[in-house]
């Protein structure tokens, strides 16, 4: 009875013994299972990393090859073609550089064309959306204001050529937004206002043919 009992302790030392390393066993499956999914999950994470980037540069290559054909095609003369490729371009490529150049494009082309509504809701996308290039802002707001006048809105235009020369004062076409103010409230009958435009030109552009015009408009216009 004695042996018995002793047995059956020492039995149940053993049980305990073997259920402690199967529970051990266990964890170290599960952590083995779990580090390997954690490292597979870094895996999955670089690799997602590197298409992402190589996604990312696939669209900028993408993005800038229509850019150039639709540029080609605009070169060409065949302006419809160029339209509809730069319009893909900001529709399917809207946060890639391409996208920008080929609203400002858009802009453009259709004020050449004389779609002018077109080329004014191009523009306006454009400053709406992007805020950086002080160049391109400046020479936008130009090409709104050139509609506006085109369209016969001349106090309108006469206000936006002074925003695209408010937006870029030292860029390279100061003096023609300085001029285009100074024609449209000419044609508005704003001699005053007009004259104060005169000025401005005279003062900074001294003896040039942007001088000698817009005198030469104002005497015109003045007097009629």
């Amino acid at each position: 009875m004695y042996s018995k009992t002793k047995l059956s302790k020492r039995q149940i030392k053993e049980d305990k013994f073997a259920v402690f390393m199967l529970s051990a066993k266990s964890r170290l499956i599960d952590y083995w299972q779990y580090a390997v999914i954690g490292a597979a999950a870094v895996i999955l994470i670089a690799v997602g990393i590197v298409y992402y980037v190589n996604s990312l540069q696939s669209r900028k290559q993408e993005s800038s090859e229509r850019m150039a054909r639709a540029i080609f095609d605009y070169r060409a003369g065949n302006n419809q073609v160029a339209i509809m490729g730069l319009d893909q371009v900001v529709k399917e490529y809207g946060s890639e550089p391409a996208a920008e150049q080929a609203m400002f494009m858009l802009g453009h082309i259709n004020y050449e064309t004389r779609n002018y509504p077109e080329a004014i809701r191009y523009y306006e996308m454009y400053l709406a959306k992007y805020h950086d290039n002080q160049l391109n802002r400046a020479g936008a707001l130009g090409g709104v204001a050139a509609s506006m006048e085109n369209q016969g809105q001349f106090q309108q235009a006469a206000a936006k050529f002074l925003e695209a020369y408010d937006e870029y004062p030292d860029g390279p076409q100061t003096g023609d937004y300085q001029f285009g103010a100074m024609r449209n409230l000419l044609e508005t009958g704003d001699t005053a206002q007009a004259k104060v435009h005169l000025q401005i030109i005279s003062e900074k552009f001294k003896d040039t043919d942007l001088e000698r015009r817009a005198r030469r408009l104002f005497s015109e216009k003045s007097q009629s």
